[in-house]
């Protein structure tokens, strides 16, 4: 799975739109669109990417195809505003567990802990996020989300990587390839579990934490 969870506690699939008044109706109609976008979770992790027409997660939400077009222009938008309410959660539950006062490599265990303790509780959001990163495209064919689309993660995380540089707790690296190699450990671990549902999530990735913690610590390159 490709995370995009901004260390500091935010999604990294934010709309990026300023909020604006809105009628009274719109809790009602906020409503409608996170029940149809929880149906489109369900039916993605169900019956895979391309299975998933509007028609079946309208079937699944028990509701007609065209309250669907009401509230979204088409399913790549469906599946766009899917994945940033999946890591609004995501972000939220990371961003109440983390204390930048801890110091940078507490900081660190907590994030990667914390994200698998969150996908612990919402194996379906992880694999109908799989599908949708595996399958969903840009109009011109390139993968939607990926590496390409992860650059905001990376800058978050070099941030952290740097404070911890500068506050002699971290050893002197290059934070994009530290960045860059902790994001794909923690893919890596959700693509295992994936494929492997006995796997103990929580031991993985308490020994992931481990591992970098050992690999950014000052004297880490002695102990190895």
């Amino acid at each position: 799975m490709r995370s995009k969870i901004d260390p500091g506690g935010q999604s990294g699939a934010g709309e990026g739109t300023p909020e604006s008044p809105e009628p009274e109706r719109s809790f009602i109609e906020k409503a409608r669109r996170a029940q149809i976008i929880d149906a489109a979770v369900e039916t993605i992790a169900a019956q895979g990417f391309a299975k998933a027409s509007l028609a079946r997660i309208a079937e699944r939400a028990r509701i007609s195809k065209g309250v669907i077009s009401y509230h979204f222009a088409g399913k790549s938008e469906l599946i766009e505003r899917l994945v940033e309410q999946v890591y609004d959660g995501i972000g939220a539950f990371v961003g109440a567990r983390l204390d930048e006062e801890a110091g940078a490599s507490a900081w660190l265990r907590i994030y990667v802990e914390s994200v698998a303790e969150y996908m612990l509780g919402h194996r379906t959001q992880l694999t109908a996020l799989g599908e949708i990163f595996s399958n969903f495209r840009t109009a011109e064919g390139a993968p939607r989300y990926g590496v390409a689309s992860s650059e905001p993660l990376y800058v978050a995380l070099e941030k952290v990587f740097l404070k911890g540089q500068q506050s002699g707790e971290f050893r002197a690296f290059d934070v994009r390839v530290m960045a860059v190699s902790l994001q794909a450990g923690i893919d890596d671990m959700f693509a295992y579990w994936s494929a492997h549902p006995e796997h103990d999530l929580a031991a993985h990735a308490r020994e992931l934490a481990g591992i970098f913690e050992h690999a950014t610590r000052v004297g880490g390159r002695e102990h190895h």
